[in-house]
C-alpha cells in the first residue's frame, strides 16, 4: 500500500513543493524562467563550477524520496557549450545506497561498488575514441528516461528499492522530475495509440511537451531511455514504427551503446555504456538480426555528419561539411574527441556551403611529347586546396574583426585572410595578396571587406565577403596603409599611410559601386604633419572621422571633395601618446540611450521630453594609462580619467585613480559598447569597465602584451589578439575564455609530423618548439628555449617523444607523455644543421655546422650517443629540413658533404661510405658548377635519390649514382626543400613563397601545378603519411588537401613493382576525388557499410624469383652465425626458376637441390644425416634477408623493447626443495597475437603473461605455468584434439634465435624445442589431421616453415617476397593452407613425393582495386569454398578458393580488421577501433553461385560489441553464440552474442606497474602504474574489486594506512608524475583529498605509524610531511636535494629509544647512496636525525644509463638493523645496526639488485635483478635460490603482511608466490 499513491506517476517536483524551497534546497545560480518552447516555468541552473550550483531532493543528506517507481523521467534541457551533471541516490533492497551519475563531463563510463558514472554525449558524428562534450548550441529538450531497476541490476548485479535522492547540477534547464513503473512513450498519443494497437503507454498530458499542429515530436524533442534493451519496456516495435515518418532521420539521433554485460556475480568490469544525445529516438546499436540492413539508408550508429551553416546560403554536402569543420578526424587518427567535433543542426534551407578557395597559377614546364606517359593527364586541376592555417598577424597583429551576427571573426595571416568560425573553427580563406595585409576593414553589414598589402605602393582589395572573391584591386597613393575603415553603408573607405616623402596621408575612397561593376574612387586626400596611430570613420555620421595618434586628437570632416581636420583641444594632455579610439555605442542625433534593463533585450528610449541633439562622444587612450572621453560638438575633452595598477584593501583587482602620479596601465586598445568599455594593456590584461570607470567588472590575463580588442555587436564576447600570437575571445556572461588560435611570432624553421599520434613539430626563430594537433590545428605543447634557438625538429617514430636540435649545438629528446627533457647531448660543436630519425625508429642522426655527424641509439627512452664522425658534411650548409635524408627501409642515410658539390650516401648502421656523387660534373655543358642544396630519398622500388642543386632537381640512382632522370627550370631560385610523396607520384618543391607540386610518375616532360600564400620565402615542405594531405611552412604553417587519390602507374613505371600500393585511376572528378580522400581519411560514412559485389579481377602469377639468395639455408645444429650465400659457387644461376642450394647437416658435402616447375617451390628434403641431434630440439640457421620495414598494421606482432640483460648462471633451487611456488599471474599479454586459446568441450583455456603460458581453470580460477620460454610469447596454437600446444617466442637479450615450445596439455611438460625463425614468429597453425605444423616469422623474417608433428623435424620451408600477416590451413584437406599479407593472397599446397613434403604455390591473387586496401590482416575459412580476408582498410574479402577469385566486398569497419573467425552462418570481425561484430553470412555461398546477379546487402550485422583495447585474439564456440576475447588493453573478455554482453574475465596492467600494498588485515592489496590508475584486489581472487584513475598522470608510488581498528577508516595514498598526493577511501570507493606537497614527481610515499601523518619524497630529493585530516603540508625537509628519493619506510619505536624522542622511526634513501634515519614524534612537531649513510658509488653496470636504485628498509625481526642494497662499490646486501653504528653483516650478490623485500614471519630476503631473476635468501644459512618466470627486470618485489605470499612485478606483469616453509 505504500507504493500506491505513487501510481500512475508522480510529479516529484509538484510533490516536494521546490517552489517553496522547504523539502528541497538550492544553491548557486538557480532560478525560475519561463521557457518559449515549453511555455512554461522551468529552473534555469547555471554556473562555471557544477558542484556549486544545483537543485538537491530532499533537503538534507539524512532524508530520503522514498520513490519506489521504477522509471525516473527527467524533463530537461542541456546548456549550450557547458556542462551538466546529473546524481542520483538509489538505495537497493540490501540498503546499499548506489550512486549514478551522468554527465557530459565524464569521458568514459566508470564503476567502483557503489558508484556508476555515465558519459552523456551531446554530439551527432563523433568519434567512439572520446566520447565527451559539451552540448551543441541548438540542444533541445530532452525526455530522459532511467530504468533504476535494470541499471543497478546489470551493472551492480541488486535489486533496486527506490529513489533516495536527487541532485541537479549546472548547467542545464529542467521543467520537472517523475517517477512511474510505467514505460511511457512521449511520441505517441493515446489516440495513436488505440488506433495501431500498439502495446504502448503513451505519455501523461502533465508530462508531455507540446507539440505544434502539423510538426512532429522528433523534430523538436529528444527521447532517451536508457538502458536500451529495458526488459520490460517493449520498445523495440515502437522504435521501429514510430521513428520519425522520413526516410532519413533528423540530425541529432540519440545513441545508445550496447546493453552492458550482466553478471553472475558483483563485478565492476563491463562495456562501456554512454548515453548518448543525438536526435529524437534512442535505439539499440545492434541491428535486428530479423532481416537484412537496407541498402540505401542510415545506420543505426549515425555516422552521418550533418551540415553547417555557411555564409553562402547554398546547400553543402556532407564532404563539404567535414572539410569545413577544420579537418577535426582526418587521417588514420580516430582518437578525435567527442567536444572537438561541433555539428552544428541547422534546417535545410540554412544549410552552406562553401567554395574550395585557393589561387594556383599554372605554368607548363615543357611540352608534352609523344611518349605514353606524357599522355596522362595532371588531375584534378587544381590538385590541392587550402584546407587550415597556423598563423596570426604578420605585419601586425592589431587586426581582428567581428562578422555582424558575432559567429566568425576576420584576421589576417601574412598574406592569407582567415574567416573562423567560433563554434566549429571551420576557416575560409581570401587569397590573393603577394605580401603581408597590413590592415583590415569590414562593413557594417558584413558584405564588402576591404584588405590593404604591405609595400610600396600599397594594394587594396575590396572582395565580397560572403562569395569570397574580390571585386576591385587598385594601387594606392600611399605606402604600406597602417589603417582602413569604412562608413557604415560601406560607400566609404578611409586610410591612412605614409607618402614617399614620409609624411602622413589619408585618402578617401568613394566604394558604393564596387559592387556593381564600378571601380573605387579617390574622393580626397590630405597630407598631415601629426602622428595618426587609429582612424576610424563615425558611426553616426559618414562624412566625420576621428584620429589620434602621439600629442594628438583630430576631428576630420569630408566635404566638398576636400578632407579637413581640427584639432582637439587637450590642455594638459597634449604630450600623451594615443593608440586606439572607439565611438560611443547606440547614440545618434535622436535618441539617447541608457543602459538595458534585466528584462529588456536593448536600449530603451527616453522619454521625448529627455531627447537632445548632443553628438555622442568618442573614447581614446594612451600608453600612459589615460582614458579621454572627447565631446564632438565642443571639440574639446569631456572627462579624463587615468588608470593606474593599484591595489585596494580587499580587492586583488587594480582600481582606477584619476590623475595620479607614477606609471600607469600602458592601454593599447580599447572598444566601446552600451554600457562597458574593453580594454587591452601591454601587461598581458584584459579588463571590461563601465563607462563610468568606477570599478572593473571582470579581467583575463594573457600570454603577452594586447594589441587589439574588439567587443562582439551584442556585446557578449570580446576578441582580444596579443602580440605573441595568441587570437580568442572572453565569453562575458560565462566568463569563460576561448582559444582561438595560436601562432608562432617569427618565421618558421622546420616542420615534423608524427603519424601516429597525428600530431605536428614545428621550430621557428620566435626560440619555441610547438607541438599541434593535425586535426584540429590547435596547439599541445610549447617548448620555449630563450638562451638558444632551435633549428630542427624530429619525431621518435614509435616512441611518445620527439627530438630537437639546437644553434648551441645540444640535441635534446623531450617526452609528449611527460612534457619534459628526456636526454641532452652535447656532442656538437656547431649549431644543428640536420636532424631525422630512422623509420624503423632505431637511430637517430644529426649533423651541425662544423661538419660533424652523430648517430644516435633511439631504441631506448634515453637515447645514446653511437658514432661521432668528424668533418663529413659540408660546413657551408646552412638548416635545412633536407640537407640530411634516411631511405624508407632505414638502410641508407645520405647528406651534402663533404664539400658542397659532393652528395654522400652511407649504410645507416655502420656508417660506411656506399657512394659518392659529385652534382658539379653532371651536366657538362653548363659554364658553372652546380651545389647541391637539399636532398631526399624516394620509396623503393625503385631507389631514387633526388638532389636540389642550384640551377635544377636531379634524381640519382642511390646504389650507382647515375643520373636518371632531371627537372629543369624547377624553380628560378635554389629549391631549398623538396620531397616525394610515399607513392611516388607527386613531387613538391618549394623556393621563394611558391610551392609547385610535379607529376612525378610522368618520366618526360612532367607537368606541374603552382600554388601561392605565403608572404616569405617557404622554409620547408612535407607529406603528411597518408599521402592526403601536406605541410608548408615559414612565414606561417598552411595545411593542404591533396584531391585525387595515388593512382595506378602503368606496366613499366617506376611504380610498377610488387611493392608499389594500390591506388584508382585518375579519371575521377573533382567531386568523386573529394569523396574518396574523406572516406579514406576515417571520416562518417553516408550509409550503411553493405557488401559490395566486385567482379571478377584480372589475375597474374608472378613468374620472377622472390629475391636473390633469398632461397639459400644452411641447416646446422651447432651455434654460431650462418653466412648468406647470394651466389653459391659452381652453381650457374640460370633466368628461370632460382637454384637452391642445401648445405648438409653432418658436412658430407654440399649438394644442389634444384627447385623445378613453378618458381615458387621451395623444396627440401628430409634429413639424411646419420649424425643423432638432442631429444626434443631442432635448430636450423639460415642467411638472414636484409631487414625489411615494418608493415603499418597492429595485427604484425612487435615485442616490447626490454632493456635488461638475462642471467647466465643461476642458482635453481633442486626438486622439492622450493621456498617458492608460483601461484597466480596477474594479467593477460595484450602485446600478442592469437595468443589465448579456448576449447569449450574440454574446458581447456590458455593465454600468455609475458613469458609464461598460463593454464586456468575457469570454474575454480586456479593456475597452472607452464615455464620455458626465455622472451616474450608471441602467439599460441592448439591441435584440433587438444591434445598439444604449440608457443613461439621471439630472440632477444635471452634468445638469440626464436623458440618454438610444443607442450604436452594433459601433464604440462614441454616434449620439443623448435628454432628456426630469426627475429619474431607471427603466427602458428596446424593441420586438420594434426599432422603438420606452419610457422610463420615476421617482416624481418619473411619465411614459412612446416613441420612434422610425427617427428617435429622440418620438412619445408620458403622465403616470402613481402610480409605477411597471417596463415591458415583448410579444414577440406590437410593439404592446402593460406596467407595474407601486403597486396596479396596466396594459396599453397603441399606435395609428397615419398618421405619429401614440398610447399607449392596454388594461386597468388593481388587484391582487388574495387577494395581499396593495401594490405589483408586477417583470415579465415568457411564453408567450402569459401575464404574470408579482413584488410586494414576495414573491408572484408570473400575469395572462392576454387577460381582463385574475390567475388564479394563489404565495409564491416572502420579501421583495420585483425581477427576474422567463422563457423556456420556466421562471421565474428575484431578491429583495432576497438569493435567486436557479429554478421550473418548465411547467403554468401548462394552468391557466389549467382554471381553478379545476387543481392550484396543479404549480408548483415546481427550485434556490435566495443570493448577497452585493440582485438588481438579470439576464440568462439561453434555455434558462435558465445566466446573468448583479448584485447591491447591486457584484458580478456567473455561475450555471449545471445545476451550481447561482454564480462571481464582477466583485467591487468598495459603499462608499468609501480607498488604493491596490502591491507592490513591482508584480505587486499593495491597496485599502481604508469597508466595513473590505483587498483584495488582482492587478495582471496586476485579478482579487481576497485580502480581509482587519475588521467594524463602516472602514479608511481603507494600507501596504505595502517590499522586505526575501524575498518571505515582505511585509506590508500598515491603519489603521482605531476607531484599532487591523493587520498582515497576504500570504504567509500572516493577520493578524499588532493594535495599538491611536491614541484616535482612523487618517488616515494609512506603513512606514519598512527596513521596521521604521509611522508612523501619526490625526484629531486625533497621530504614533504602533510596532514591527510587537513591537507596541509607542515614540514619540507630538503638535506637530500639533488637526488630522487627512491625509498621512505617507517616503523615504531620506543619513546626513547636510540637516544632520541619520538614514536616513529624512519628512513629516507635517495640515488646518490646516502640513507638518512630519523626519529619523530608528529603529533609534537619534533623529527630528529638519527644516522645518516653515505656510500662511495657503485660501479658502472653493464647497461650504462641505468644506475642501480638506492634500497633501504627496516629489518621486520631486528628493528636496529638497516638492510641496504644497491649502496656502495660492492654488490651486496648490507646490515648495518643503528646501535652499533657499524655493518654487522654482508650477504654478496650476483647482480645489482633493483628491489628488496624482507619477510616479517621467516628471515628470509626476496631480491629482484635487472636479469629477470628472483632470488630468496636464509638469512639464517644463507642459503638461496633463484626463479626465474619473468620477461623483464624485477622492478618490484613485496612481501605480505603474513609472510605468507611474495607478489613480484616486472614491468605490467605481476606474480604471485607462495612461500613454503613459513
Amino acid at each position: 500500500m505504500a507504493r500506491v499513491w505513487q501510481h500512475p506517476f508522480l510529479n516529484v517536483f509538484r510533490h516536494f513543493k521546490v517552489h517553496e524551497w522547504k523539502r528541497s534546497t538550492k544553491e548557486g545560480d538557480v532560478a525560475a524562467v519561463m521557457d518559449k518552447t515549453l511555455k512554461c516555468t522551468v529552473y534555469r541552473i547555471r554556473g562555471s563550477v557544477s558542484a556549486s550550483n544545483y537543485i538537491q531532493l530532499p533537503k538534507t543528506s539524512t532524508q530520503s524520496l522514498g520513490l519506489t517507481g521504477r522509471y525516473l523521467y527527467v524533463l530537461f534541457r542541456p546548456m549550450s557549450a557547458k556542462h551538466f551533471v546529473i546524481h542520483l541516490d538509489v538505495s537497493t533492497e540490501d540498503g546499499q545506497v548506489i550512486r549514478v551519475s551522468l554527465s557530459n563531463l565524464f569521458k568514459e563510463f566508470k564503476s567502483t561498488a557503489t558508484w556508476l558514472q555515465f558519459p552523456f554525449v551531446c554530439e551527432a558524428g563523433t568519434s567512439r575514441k572520446d566520447l565527451a562534450g559539451v552540448a551543441p548550441p541548438a540542444a533541445r529538450w530532452t525526455c530522459l528516461q532511467l530504468d533504476l531497476h535494470d541499471i543497478v541490476l546489470v551493472y551492480l548485479n541488486r535489486r533496486h528499492s527506490h529513489l533516495k535522492s536527487v541532485r541537479l547540477c549546472a548547467n542545464l534547464l529542467v521543467r520537472s522530475l517523475y517517477t512511474s513503473d510505467l514505460c511511457f512513450d512521449p511520441a505517441v498519443t493515446v489516440a495513436e495509440a488505440q488506433r495501431a494497437k500498439l502495446p504502448v503507454t503513451p505519455m501523461p498530458r502533465e508530462m508531455a511537451f507540446p507539440v505544434p499542429k502539423g510538426e512532429s515530436w522528433h523534430d523538436r524533442y529528444v527521447h532517451i531511455r536508457f538502458p536500451s534493451g529495458s526488459s520490460a519496456a517493449p520498445s523495440e516495435p515502437v522504435q521501429r514504427s514510430y521513428s520519425p515518418p522520413e526516410a532519413v532521420f533528423p540530425r541529432h539521433m540519440p545513441q545508445l551503446l550496447p546493453r552492458p554485460a550482466a553478471f553472475s556475480k558483483s563485478r565492476q568490469d563491463s562495456t562501456s555504456p554512454v548515453v548518448q544525445m543525438l536526435g529524437p529516438t534512442a535505439t539499440c546499436r545492434a541491428p535486428s538480426a530479423s532481416g537484412p540492413l537496407p541498402e540505401n539508408g542510415l545506420s543505426c550508429e549515425c555516422t552521418e555528419v550533418s551540415c553547417v551553416v555557411g555564409s553562402s546560403g547554398r546547400s553543402q554536402e556532407p564532404s563539404a561539411c567535414v572539410e569545413a569543420t577544420d579537418g577535426r578526424t582526418a587521417g588514420h587518427d580516430l582518437q578525435a574527441s567527442a567536444h572537438k567535433l561541433a555539428v552544428v543542426p541547422t534546417a535545410p534551407e540554412d544549410v552552406a556551403m562553401h567554395e574550395p578557395l585557393g589561387r594556383k597559377q599554372r605554368r607548363p614546364e615543357a611540352a608534352l611529347g609523344k611518349n605514353p606517359f606524357q599522355q596522362r593527364s595532371f588531375l584534378p586541376d587544381p590538385v590541392l586546396r587550402l584546407k587550415g592555417v597556423i598563423g596570426l598577424g604578420g605585419h601586425s597583429t592589431k587586426w581582428a574583426l567581428w562578422t555582424k551576427d558575432g559567429a566568425a571573426v576576420v584576421y589576417p595571416c601574412h598574406a592569407v585572410i582567415v574567416v573562423l568560425r567560433t563554434d566549429t573553427r571551420e576557416q575560409r580563406f581570401f587569397l590573393g595578396h603577394t605580401d603581408k595585409v597590413s590592415a583590415l576593414a569590414l562593413d557594417g553589414s558584413s558584405s564588402l571587406l576591404a584588405s590593404a598589402q604591405a609595400g610600396a605602393p600599397s594594394m587594396l582589395r575590396l572582395w565580397d565577403f560572403q562569395t569570397g572573391s574580390c571585386l576591385s584591386l587598385f594601387r594606392s597613393p600611399v605606402h604600406t596603409i597602417s589603417s582602413l575603415s569604412f562608413s557604415g553603408s560601406g560607400a566609404l573607405l578611409c586610410g591612412v599611410g605614409k607618402d614617399p616623402h614620409g609624411r602622413t596621408m589619408v585618402v578617401a575612397w568613394g566604394t558604393d559601386q564596387v559592387g556593381r561593376g564600378g571601380q573605387a574612387v579617390v574622393l580626397a586626400k590630405a597630407h598631415t604633419d601629426v602622428d595618426i596611430q587609429a582612424f576610424e570613420v563615425a558611426s553616426f555620421d559618414e562624412t566625420r572621422m576621428v584620429s589620434c595618434g602621439r600629442g594628438s586628437v583630430r576631428l576630420w570632416r569630408l566635404r566638398s571633395g576636400g578632407l579637413r581636420s581640427c584639432p582637439v583641444d587637450l590642455g594638459e594632455h597634449h604630450a600623451l601618446e594615443f593608440t586606439d579610439l572607439a565611438f560611443g555605442q547606440a547614440q545618434d542625433r535622436h535618441t539617447l540611450c541608457v543602459p538595458p534593463s534585466p528584462n529588456a533585450r536593448g536600449p530603451v528610449p527616453l522619454a521625448p521630453s529627455a531627447l537632445t541633439c548632443r553628438l555622442p562622444g568618442s573614447y581614446v587612450c594612451g600608453r600612459s594609462g589615460h582614458i579621454l572621453e572627447i565631446d564632438h560638438q565642443h571639440m574639446a575633452v569631456r572627462h579624463a580619467r587615468r588608470l593606474l595598477p593599484t591595489q585596494t584593501p580587499g580587492s586583488s583587482l587594480p582600481r582606477k585613480q584619476n590623475f595620479s602620479l607614477g606609471p600607469g596601465i600602458a592601454i593599447s586598445s580599447l572598444s566601446v559598447s552600451q554600457t562597458t568599455c574593453a580594454m587591452g594593456s601591454e601587461d598581458g590584461y584584459l579588463r571590461l569597465w563601465p563607462l563610468d570607470f568606477s570599478s572593473v567588472h571582470l579581467e583575463a590575463e594573457h600570454e603577452g602584451p594586447i594589441s587589439s580588442v574588439r567587443l562582439s555587436p551584442d556585446g557578449l564576447h570580446v576578441l582580444s589578439t596579443t602580440s605573441s600570437g595568441h587570437l580568442g575571445f572572453l565569453d562575458i556572461p560565462s566568463r569563460e575564455y576561448n582559444v582561438l588560435a595560436r601562432s608562432h611570432t617569427a618565421l618558421v624553421l622546420a616542420v615534423a609530423t608524427s603519424y601516429s599520434r597525428g600530431q605536428l613539430a614545428t621550430v621557428s626563430r620566435d626560440r619555441t618548439v610547438r607541438i599541434w594537433d593535425l586535426a584540429t590545428l590547435q596547439q599541445l605543447y610549447d617548448f620555449t628555449s630563450p638562451k638558444e634557438a632551435p633549428c630542427a625538429v624530429a619525431f621518435h617514430p614509435t616512441q611518445p617523444a620527439f627530438f630537437c636540435g639546437f644553434s648551441s649545438g645540444a640535441v635534446r629528446s623531450f617526452s609528449l607523455e611527460a612534457a619534459e627533457v628526456l636526454v641532452d647531448h652535447r656532442c656538437h660543436r656547431g649549431a644543428i644543421t640536420g636532424l631525422v630519425a630512422s623509420p624503423d625508429g632505431s637511430f637517430l642522426f644529426s649533423t651541425c655546422s662544423q661538419g660533424a655527424l652523430a648517430q644516435y641509439d633511439c631504441t631506448t627512452t634515453h637515447c645514446r650517443v653511437q658514432h661521432v664522425a668528424a668533418n663529413v658534411v659540408c660546413q657551408d650548409a646552412r638548416p635545412g629540413p633536407n640537407t640530411l635524408a634516411i631511405s624508407g627501409d632505414s638502410r641508407l642515410l645520405a647528406f651534402v658533404g663533404p664539400s658542397k658539390y659532393t652528395v654522400t650516401v652511407m649504410d645507416a648502421a655502420s656508417l660506411d661510405d656506399l657512394l659518392r656523387v659529385d652534382v658539379s660534373t653532371l651536366d657538362l655543358a653548363s659554364s658553372r658548377l652546380d651545389s647541391a642544396v637539399a636532398i631526399c630519398f624516394g620509396p623503393a622500388p625503385p631507389s631514387h635519390l633526388l638532389v636540389s642543386t642550384s640551377s635544377r632537381v636531379v634524381v640519382l640512382d642511390s646504389t650507382s649514382g647515375r643520373m636518371v632522370r632531371e627537372l629543369s627550370c624547377a624553380h628560378p631560385v635554389a629549391c631549398p626543400s623538396l620531397a616525394l610523396s610515399g607513392d611516388a607520384r607527386f613531387l613538391l618543391t618549394a623556393a621563394d613563397r611558391a610551392i609547385k607540386v610535379w607529376d612525378y610518375s610522368t618520366q618526360a616532360g612532367p607537368s606541374c601545378q603552382v600554388y601561392i600564400g605565403h608572404s616569405e620565402p617557404v622554409q620547408a615542405v612535407a607529406f603528411i603519411p597518408g599521402q592526403q594531405q601536406l605541410l608548408s611552412v615559414g612565414d606561417a604553417i598552411f595545411l593542404w588537401d591533396i584531391l585525387t587519390l595515388p593512382e595506378k602507374s602503368p606496366p613499366g613505371s617506376i611504380l610498377d613493382s610488387p611493392g608499389a600500393p594500390q591506388t584508382c585511376e585518375a579519371g575521377l572528378n573533382t567531386r568523386q576525388l573529394e569523396d574518396s580522400v574523406l572516406g579514406a581519411n576515417g571520416l562518417p560514412r553516408r550509409q550503411v557499410p553493405v557488401p559490395s559485389q566486385t567482379p571478377p579481377p584480372q589475375l597474374g602469377m608472378c613468374a620472377g624469383p622472390c629475391e636473390s639468395g633469398d632461397g639459400a639455408f644452411s641447416v646446422s645444429d651447432e651455434e654460431g652465425p650462418s653466412e648468406e650465400s647470394h651466389s653459391p659457387k659452381g652453381v650457374r644461376q640460370p633466368s628461370g626458376p632460382p637454384v637452391l642450394v642445401q648445405k648438409e647437416a653432418c658436412g658430407a658435402g654440399d649438394g644442389a637441390w634444384v627447385a623445378s616447375g613453378d618458381p615458387w617451390v621451395l623444396g627440401m628434403p628430409p634429413s639424411s644425416c646419420n649424425q643423432p641431434r638432442k631429444q626434443g630440439t631442432w635448430s636450423i640457421r639460415r642467411a638472414r634477408a636484409q631487414p625489411a620495414a615494418r608493415p603499418d598494421s597492429y595485427k604484425h606482432f612487435t615485442a616490447r623493447y626490454k632493456s635488461s640483460l638475462t642471467a647466465k648462471n643461476v642458482s635453481s633451487p633442486p626438486a622439492g626443495a622450493e621456498r617458492l611456488r608460483l601461484k597466480a599471474v596477474v594479467g593477460y599479454n595484450g602485446n600478442g597475437r592469437a595468443n589465448m586459446t579456448w576449447r569449450p568441450d574440454t574446458g581447456f583455456f590458455a593465454y600468455t603473461c609475458g613469458c609464461l603460458v598460463v593454464v586456468e581453470d575457469l570454474h575454480s580460477g586456479a593456475q597452472q605455468h607452464w615455464l620455458g620460454h626465455p622472451e616474450e610469447i608471441s602467439t599460441l596454437a592448439l591441435s584440433h584434439d587438444a591434445q598439444v600446444l604449440a608457443s613461439a617466442s621471439g630472440c632477444g637479450a635471452a634468445a638469440s634465435c626464436c623458440q618454438i615450445r610444443i607442450w604436452a596439455v594433459p601433464g604440462g611438460s614441454c616434449q620439443q624445442l623448435l628454432s628456426y625463425h630469426c627475429t619474431a614468429v607471427q603466427a602458428l597453425a596446424f593441420s586438420l589431421d594434426d599432422r603438420l605444423l606452419v610457422t610463420l616469422g615476421d617482416y624481418g623474417d619473411r619465411t614459412l616453415a612446416l613441420w612434422s608433428t610425427a617427428t617435429y623435424e622440418l620438412v619445408s620451408s620458403t622465403h616470402l617476397p613481402e610480409p605477411v600477416h597471417g596463415v591458415a590451413f583448410s579444414p577440406w584437406g590437410a593439404g592446402e593452407l593460406a596467407c595474407v599479407g601486403q597486396g596479396t593472397l596466396t594459396l599453397w599446397l603441399t606435395q609428397q613425393r615419398g618421405a619429401d613434403v614440398s610447399l607449392q604455390v596454388h594461386h597468388r591473387d593481388p587484391i582487388p582495386e574495387a577494395v581499396g586496401a593495401g594490405e589483408l590482416t586477417s583470415l579465415c575459412y568457411g564453408a567450402e569454398p569459401l575464404l574470408y580476408c579482413g584488410s586494414n582498410a576495414g573491408q572484408v574479402c570473400v575469395w572462392d578458393t576454387h577460381a582463385g577469385r574475390c567475388f564479394l566486398t563489404w565495409e564491416a569497419d572502420d579501421g583495420e580488421i585483425g581477427v576474422l573467425l567463422c563457423a556456420g552462418s556466421r562471421l565474428v570481425s575484431g578491429s583495432n577501433t576497438r569493435r567486436l561484430r557479429l554478421w550473418a553470412v548465411g547467403a554468401v555461398p548462394e552468391l557466389r553461385r549467382k554471381g553478379s546477379g545476387a543481392r550484396s546487402s543479404s549480408v548483415f550485422m546481427e550485434r556490435e560489441l566495443t570493448l577497452d583495447g585493440a582485438i588481438v585474439s579470439a576464440v568462439f564456440h561453434n555455434s558462435m553464440d558465445m566466446g573468448v576475447v583479448g584485447t591491447t588493453a591486457g584484458t580478456l573478455w567473455y561475450v555471449s552474442w545471445a545476451e550481447g554482453t561482454s564480462t571481464r574475465l582477466i583485467s591487468g596492467y598495459r603499462s608499468k606497474v609501480n607498488e604493491v600494498v596490502f591491507s592490513p588485515r591482508e584480505t587486499h592489496c593495491a597496485t599502481c602504474g604508469d597508466d595513473g590508475s590505483v587498483r584495488v584486489w582482492s587478495l582471496a581472487s586476485m579478482e579487481l574489486v576497485i580502480q581509482f584513475q587519475v588521467l594524463n598522470q602516472s602514479c608511481l608510488c603507494l600507501a596504505w594506512s595502517p590499522p586505526c581498528g575501524r575498518p571505515e577508516q582505511q585509506r590508500v595514498a598515491a603519489g603521482y608524475s605531476d607531484g599532487t598526493l591523493r587520498v582515497f577511501s576504500i570504504p567509500q570507493t572516493a577520493m578524499e583529498l588532493k594535495m599538491h606537497p611536491h614541484p616535482a614527481a612523487l618517488t616515494a610515499i609512506v603513512f606514519s605509524t598512527d596513521g596521521q601523518t604521509i611522508l612523501s619524497g619526490d625526484k629531486d630529493g625533497l621530504v614533504a610531511v602533510s596532514r591527510p585530516r587537513t591537507g596541509m603540508t607542515f614540514r619540507v625537509l630538503s638535506d637530500h636535494r639533488g637526488a630522487p628519493i627512491s625509498t621512505i619506510q617507517s616503523t615504531s619505536k620506543e619513546y626513547g629509544d636510540f637516544g632520541v624522542e619520538g614514536t616513529d622511526l624512519w628512513l629516507a634513501a635517495s640515488g646518490d647512496q646516502r640513507v638518512s634515519v630519523w626519529a619523530s614524534d608528529w603529533l609534537r612537531d619534533r623529527c630528529e636525525l638519527v644516522d645518516w649513510l653515505s656510500f662511495p658509488a657503485p660501479t658502472l653496470m653493464e647497461a650504462p644509463g641505468c644506475p642501480p636504485p638506492s634500497l633501504a628498509a627496516f629489518c621486520p625481526w631486528d628493528k636496529a638493523l638497516l638492510v641496504c642494497a644497491g649502496l656502495g662499490p660492492h654488490l651486496e646486501v648490507v646490515f648495518y645496526s643503528l646501535r652499533q653504528k657499524q655493518v654487522v653483516d654482508k650477504i654478496p650478490l650476483p647482480f645489482c639488485a633493483v628491489s628488496l623485500s624482507l619477510s616479517p614471519g621467516a628471515r628470509l630476503l626476496a631480491i629482484g635483478f635487472a636479469e629477470r631473476v628472483l632470488r630468496l635468501v636464509d638469512c639464517v644459512s644463507g642459503a638461496a635460490q633463484d626463479f626465474a618466470g619473468h620477461d623483464d627486470w624485477v622492478q618490484l618485489c613485496r612481501f605480505s603482511p603474513s609472510a605468507s605470499l611474495l607478489f613480484t612485478a616486472a614491468h605490467n606483469q605481476i606474480l604471485v608466490w607462495e612461500v613454503t616453509g613459513c
